[in-house]
């Protein structure tokens, strides 16, 4: 049985999507400092010209990978498929406590520092912001025109966030799990017909 070649476009995509991933996972386990490019295209199996040949530029590559997490964490949302207002409160931390939202902290600090990254980081993090909140508005059955509502559900998606952050220090999942329960009445209660 002869060996199965992609065609050059197919393998190209292939290329392009370890170093994506790649990328992610450079900065959710070193950090902006320790992922440069030849980690990782070493992370991705690729040489560097590969991976420069993909993404000319440490920016053009992280930017890239900012754009994958961001879609990566959109196709999560959408995915959802929470049964009530609880469930959806504990999936929405969910997403924010994993390895894709901990490669999104990274690009966060690495942009506050890197002006080229900046721009373009802060533009992703608007769009994957607002569809967060829409989405979470669908998820809880939440009327955003009733007063009080966006903000509820705006601050369930900060306190969302800030949990994430704290994952990056500890693991205090039975803490987290109190925490949700509680948000998850406080959001029932605010979003009551």
């Amino acid at each position: 049985m002869g060996v199965v070649t992609l065609p050059k476009q197919d393998r190209s995509r292939v290329t392009r999507q370890r170093l994506l991933e790649s990328a992610v996972a450079c900065l959710a386990e070193r950090g902006w400092s320790g992922s440069t490019v030849s980690v990782v295209a070493e992370h991705a199996g690729v040489s560097r010209g590969a991976a420069q040949h993909h993404f000319p530029t440490r920016e053009d590559l992280f930017t890239a990978a900012v754009e994958y997490v961001a879609e990566e964490r959109s196709t999560a949302l959408r995915s959802l498929r929470p049964q009530g207002r609880a469930e959806a409160v504990a999936a929405l931390v969910d997403l924010y406590t994993g390895p894709l939202f901990r490669a999104a902290l990274h690009l966060w600090v690495a942009a506050s520092h890197e002006p080229q990254l900046g721009e373009r980081v802060g533009e992703l993090e608007a769009r994957v912001g607002r569809e967060t909140h829409r989405i979470a508005l669908e998820l809880l059955g939440a009327d955003e025109s009733v007063p009080g509502v966006r903000e509820t559900v705006q601050g369930l998606l900060d306190m969302a966030r800030g949990l994430g952050l704290a994952n990056l220090l500890t693991d205090d999942g039975a803490r987290r799990d109190r925490v949700v329960t509680e948000w998850a009445g406080i959001v029932d209660r605010a979003l009551a017909p």
